[in-house]
């Protein structure tokens, strides 16, 4: 390493440091206590372009995954087939449809929409919200009472929770894409029955084939059940890279639940760290 090159790592690392810090913050973590063994070097933090594993791993050089790239149908770099980062993250081949729609055309198409009984009881229709041009994307399960009142996904404590996460990470909320799989507020917020989730689900469907993120976070059991039509629950998939026809999706808490048990707040953050890896390694190649 250079002598000029000193400063840039070490306000890298810096950086990384402060921004792991805000979320231990919020987790309610006051000190911290190393584990590893008396007389042993201290670990160097990686830089989170590299792709970090899962499970503490012993002493022994660090693997860098460098994949090829190949241009998507969507226009972005995505991994080729056959390196490291397809063989930790397979692709399958069900392919993501071709969309020419932008979101304001189905927002458009779902009007003032009855197409299901929870239009009688809300405020407003919530559509998703964020950049057209995201490459990471949230979904929950639906509005909440403050959602309804402004016509906004994920504005209430829940959401506030939320936007902390995505700061964490190294995003601004802006520049993600957060949505529902139902866009009216069930009563009293029970979860969406299949029905209702059957008239709605087809337009957030189509938000992602136009959008076309790389990464899809589903937030809790009900909107991964709905987005993946996987039978498993959240406890058990949670943290494990899943496929939607081509897009990595990350299934975790919903933000709801860490406010009602915040011991999850650390699985959390360490699903949305191999998020954060990915998207570093898939930008680089």
């Amino acid at each position: 390493m250079s002598a000029d090159s000193i400063p840039k790592e070490l306000a890298e690392i810096a950086d990384e440091v402060r921004t792991h810090a805000l979320y231990l913050a919020e987790l309610g973590v006051e000190s911290f206590q190393s584990s590893a063994p008396k007389g042993a070097p201290v670990p160097v933090i990686a830089p989170a372009t590299e792709v970090q594993r899962s499970t503490p791993a012993k002493a022994g050089p660090r693997i860098i995954a460098k994949p090829l790239a190949v241009p998507s149908e969507a226009g972005r770099s995505q991994p080729k087939t056959g390196n490291l980062l397809s063989a930790i993250f397979p692709v399958t081949q069900e392919a993501l449809p071709q969309s020419h729609e932008s979101l304001e055309q189905i927002w458009a198409e779902v009007g003032p929409c009855r197409r299901c009984p929870l239009s009688e009881g809300r405020r407003n229709i919530v559509h998703t919200e964020g950049s057209r041009n995201a490459r990471l994307m949230f979904v929950g399960e639906a509005p909440g009472a403050d959602e309804d009142d402004q016509a906004r996904p994920f504005v209430g404590r829940a959401g506030q929770l939320l936007t902390k996460i995505i700061e964490a990470i190294g995003f601004k909320r802006e520049e993600v894409l957060i949505g529902n799989i139902n866009r009216c507020r069930p009563p009293s917020n029970r979860a969406p029955l299949p029905d209702e989730v059957a008239a709605c689900k087809p337009y957030l469907l189509r938000e992602i084939a136009s959008a076309r993120p790389e990464v899809i976070v589903v937030l809790g059991n009900t909107a991964m059940k709905n987005l993946l039509d996987i039978k498993e629950g959240i406890t058990r998939v949670r943290g494990n890279f899943q496929d939607y026809k081509g897009i990595k999706v990350m299934p975790t808490f919903h933000p709801a639940y860490l406010l009602r048990d915040p011991s999850k707040k650390r699985e959390t953050w360490e699903d949305l760290k191999k998020v954060r890896a990915y998207l570093d390694a898939a930008k680089r190649s």
